[in-house]
């Protein structure tokens, strides 16, 4: 069972799953986001289709404070769950975001994130809620895999957290760009009691009108970021000044190669035998654990240099450097009917 801690008056709470929400400090309603709401560029020139995926995603945001009682946001501290918190404050500002933000972590997060993870949550004002799969196992709801990674451990304590909490709308960062089951996957998905999702029980989302009505114990899982590309959101990113955590650009690191991926060592099981540890100058695409998620070679430094170099890329960044894709052909899918992400 998780603990509850209580962050000093001027930083937002974090909580666990199973604590009871404390109150936090509300922060000034005169503080804009780091980018105020604006449809132009600096030069005065509209951002184009950015524009219309802004307000695309605003308006889903909207949609769920509307619909909903009790929203969450997925907050991982990757550049997907920064631009979506990014969103939520343009989209009720100056009024403070009105949802509640978690994160499932697995315990083989990479620090960097987690630090900026932090740092994101107390700027923001918002309150963050951990479900640490460490507890799950320390209480014997879950072991541990053979091959030492977490990350599909991840879902019994996001169920568990969603059920626990009453979150009856989950928001994420997932795109369709990233995974063919993501690309089917309606920007409403409603998900049973279970947390699982049959692609037969989708509903048609016409225009921009969105349902949400499900039955007790169910919920919707909701993607604002759904037609958005990886080039878009690092655009966006470019666009807003958004700051990310400082792995998604080339910094030299310890690495060694297993699959045809740069993984970084660490305590859940790598480097095997015969597996050499070397440094390289790389960066990360997309976040998840150590365990799973591989380095590119770069040395694109800034935000610039990223979207050159995304422009000259063919291999989407999961297919790049998630190795959990990799176990079956319907990896990602299998995940989702069980309840994943």
């Amino acid at each position: 069972m998780t603990t509850a801690t209580t962050a000093p008056a001027t930083t937002p709470p974090t909580t666990t799953a199973s604590a009871t929400t404390p109150s936090a400090t509300t922060p000034s309603v005169s503080t804009p986001p780091a980018s105020t709401p604006t449809a132009r560029t600096a030069g005065g020139r509209r951002r184009g289709h950015l524009h219309d995926l802004e307000s695309e995603a605003v308006h889903i945001l909207r949609e769920v404070a509307g619909q909903f009682d009790r929203p969450v946001v997925l907050f991982s501290g990757g550049k997907d769950s920064v631009v979506v918190l990014h969103l939520a404050r343009k989209a009720f500002h100056p009024a403070p975001v009105p949802f509640v933000l978690l994160h499932v972590d697995t315990g083989h997060n990479f620090p960097e994130v987690l630090e900026f993870r932090d740092r994101a949550v107390q700027r923001a004002g918002a309150r963050l809620i951990v479900a640490a799969v460490q507890d799950w196992i320390d209480d014997g709801r879950l072991a541990e895999r053979p091959d030492g990674t977490r990350n599909p451990l991840q879902t019994v304590p996001l169920v568990d957290t969603i059920v626990e909490q009453r979150f009856d709308a989950v928001i994420g960062g997932a795109r369709r760009d990233e995974e063919k089951a993501r690309a089917k996957e309606r920007i409403f998905s409603l998900r049973d009691a279970f947390g699982g999702w049959d692609p037969r029980r989708q509903r048609p989302e016409l225009w921009d009108l969105y349902n949400g009505r499900h039955a007790p114990g169910e919920h919707v899982r909701v993607f604002p970021l759904s037609n958005w590309t990886e080039l878009d959101v690092w655009s966006y990113i470019r666009a807003e000044g958004i700051e990310l955590p400082e792995i998604y650009y080339a910094h030299e690191r310890p690495v060694f190669r297993r699959d045809g991926m740069w993984l970084t060592p660490g305590d859940w099981g790598g480097p095997r035998p015969g597996e050499t540890v070397e440094r390289r100058s790389v960066r990360y695409r997309t976040v998840g654990d150590m365990s799973c998620t591989g380095a590119v070679e770069s040395a694109a430094a800034d935000v610039a240099a990223v979207i050159e170099e995304i422009r000259a890329t063919r291999i989407t960044e999961r297919g790049a450097t998630r190795a959990d894709d990799r176990l079956t052909e319907a990896a990602m899918e299998d995940r989702k009917r069980e309840g994943y992400f």
